[in-house]
């Protein structure tokens, strides 16, 4: 038992311990394993000499919960855990979710919604006087005033509405080392305001210096003008190396947000991926079943940090930045020979990745002097001239994977950047993706064909798209293979019209594909995305985007999606004739009740006289990912490595 650190009192004092320096208390169970953030908190507290205690999923009807070790002596460190609670309780139709995958057993119901703020209070009644520091992503993305799409309205900074001391917001490794330096050495939690990577209230008279203030939350919450302003000097201003201090007025304090902490750079990532994990739930979690999330990463490998994709709708650019920085060859392969020694183990790494698999380069080399540009995106609409394009490193150290006795298959199911990809000269990687990596499906994101919605999510052209189609296909041929793509395809985000979604099912039934899963967008706080959704306004430009609102169109696009279904005929002939394309009648409804007398109309319209044959071509892909989805965009901790699945 004492590989795990303790979770109750008596675990506590069986160490011989009369207290803890630290209590981390999670939303999800204790699962001691690097890509759950708050086992990578807690280990490394301990690699530095404290003693810390594991609180998952407290109680949250009463504060007695939080007195199980006594007051900690320097403070609590609270995270919802690795998703966002009202994310891991709600689907996007607001809808309570029958599971949780993070609780034993899959048993719903177990933390609180909103339950960072929750978790905040409660260890504030049960020790008024001990420190409470926020982290993990729920705090982190809502820092600052946020659009809660659940309540939809704009709510304060978490920060505020917790009465945390403070909050840490990023990968925390940087942070929680220095503030638990300071506490130790009995600073006062009120003296922490210089500590890059964080966050605290002051009044006027504690403003930093050079600071950018952002409207306040009265004014974001009345005005929206004000709102996409605000989150467009939020993001400019969250680079390390360029970064200046945001202020924003809450109901009574100001929120500072110092700069973003640096990254971990190479060495300092390895040694946190060198800590003592075990890998696995604790053991008094078997009798339930164990947790059920723990399965997706369990055999998986983060080999890096960090987004310079910078698509509108995913939360990693006000989270981990848009810094990319990556593991060694020799740490990475040490993870590997530690994996085929579990008991568990069959023969195969599920994958190699990270918020997208095959980065492990900053951007360009200016990057990592002078910080990313505030003004463009380094792959989208078009690649940026200076971006770094090369995989060799990346091929060097999946053929090393390979090798290792006991492994079988490497696989890369964290998503891949086809743009990216498609600009290396070099071949190589693509060529060993298809022979060696992919277990039958391939995922990637083109998310829709509409111009004016990829300009809107921050996406490439579709034929980028298009051209990678082409060349994986006929890699695979090559390859002697039958390989599928499984493109990640949204319905309803902001720029999207019911047009735009009408073209999107032609588009998909021009090229025989058949998403069998789909997914609406979700506004979730801390994106671009969410920020148009509320205001109708670009923050990059402040010009008017169309917004679909009402249930009727997001259904009505939703539909589209799966044109084929039987069950949405009525929704599709719907969407046609509201666009004025009865011309696809014959394409889109070519089967089933009412379908001739469809295509006699569409017919007279001029549209073609047969849709594609019952048991023709074999779709070109299929579409399988589900309501987790939209949960593992939002997969993080405090300091853990992000298993986001966009690419």
């Amino acid at each position: 038992m004492n590989d795990f650190l303790p979770i109750t009192g008596d675990e506590m004092r069986a160490r011989g311990w009369q207290y803890c320096d630290f209590v981390v208390v999670s939303g999800d169970a204790y699962v001691d394993h690097p890509s759950f953030g708050p086992a990578i908190i807690s280990r490394l507290l301990e690699s530095q000499g404290y003693r810390v205690g594991f609180l998952s999923q407290p109680d949250f009807t009463t504060p007695e919960s939080f007195r199980e070790f006594g007051p900690p002596r320097y403070a609590f460190l609270i995270g919802a855990g690795n998703v966002d609670s009202m994310v891991a309780h709600y689907s996007v139709a607001k809808v309570r979710r029958a599971e949780d995958e993070y609780t034993p057993g899959g048993r719903a119901g177990r933390r609180p919604d909103r339950a960072a703020t929750v978790y905040a209070r409660l260890a504030k009644r049960a020790y008024p006087a001990v420190p409470v520091v926020l982290g993990g992503l729920e705090a982190s993305l809502r820092r600052f005033a946020h659009y809660d799409y659940w309540s939809d309205t704009v709510m304060p900074s978490i920060l505020e509405d917790s009465g945390a001391d403070l909050l840490t917001f990023g990968m925390g490794e940087h942070q929680t080392t220095e503030i638990a330096r300071r506490l130790a050495a009995g600073e006062r939690p009120d003296a922490l305001t210089d500590i890059p990577g964080t966050c605290y209230l002051t009044d006027s008279l504690g403003l930093p210096a050079g600071y950018a203030e952002c409207a306040g939350f009265a004014r974001v919450a009345a005005d929206k003008t004000a709102y996409a302003r605000a989150c467009r000097i939020q993001m400019d201003n969250q680079d390390p190396l360029t970064g200046k201090p945001v202020v924003q007025k809450q109901r009574e304090k100001y929120l500072v947000q110092n700069p973003p902490s640096r990254p971990l750079y190479r060495p300092e990532l390895d040694r946190v991926y060198a800590l003592p994990f075990t890998r696995t739930w604790h053991p008094s979690y078997d009798a339930l079943g164990g947790v059920p999330g723990l399965a997706e990463v369990e055999f998986s490998i983060a080999q890096n940090r960090g987004c310079f994709g910078g698509c509108n709708f995913c939360a990693i650019t006000l989270h981990q930045g848009r810094q990319v920085t990556s593991r060694s060859a020799e740490s990475i392969l040490a993870e590997g020979e530690r994996i085929t020694r579990s008991p568990n183990f069959k023969g195969y790494i599920h994958d190699v990745g990270g918020p997208t698999a095959d980065f492990r380069l900053p951007s360009c080399r200016e990057q990592m002097t002078r910080g990313t540009c505030a003004d463009r995106k380094c792959l989208a609409p078009t690649p940026c001239p200076r971006l770094l394009v090369d995989h060799t490193e990346y091929v060097s150290i999946l053929r090393r994977l390979r090798a290792l006795p006991g492994v079988k298959k490497v696989f890369i199911r964290s998503g891949i950047r086809y743009d990216y990809l498609m600009l290396d000269k070099d071949e190589t990687f693509f060529k060993e993706l298809v022979r060696h990596h992919i277990s039958g499906q391939l995922k990637v994101a083109p998310e829709h064909c509409a111009p004016a919605t990829l300009a809107a999510m921050g996406k490439p052209r579709i034929e980028v798209f298009d051209r990678f189609v082409k060349r994986f296909y006929e890699l695979t041929k090559e390859a002697g293979k039958k390989q599928y793509l499984v493109p990640y395809l949204m319905s309803s985000h902001p720029g999207c019209t019911l047009n735009d979604a009408v073209l999107l099912a032609e588009y998909l039934c021009d090229h025989h594909m058949r998403p069998e899963q789909v997914q609406d967008f979700y506004p979730t706080p801390g994106t671009v995305s969410t920020c148009i959704f509320y205001t109708g306004l670009d923050p990059a430009t402040m010009k008017p985007v169309y917004v679909a609102r009402s249930a009727q169109e997001k259904a009505l696009q939703r539909a589209l999606l799966q044109y084929y279904e039987p069950r949405n005929r009525a929704k599709v002939r719907q969407a046609l004739e509201l666009t004025g394309r009865r011309d696809l009648m014959a394409k889109l409804l070519p089967h089933g009740p009412g379908a001739r007398a469809e295509g006699d109309a569409a017919r007279k319209a001029g549209a073609p006289a047969r849709g594609p044959r019952p048991g023709g071509r074999k779709p070109a892909a299929k579409y399988n990912s589900g309501r987790g989805r939209e949960k593992k965009q939002w997969r993080d901790g405090a300091a853990g490595a992000q298993k986001s699945r966009r690419g």
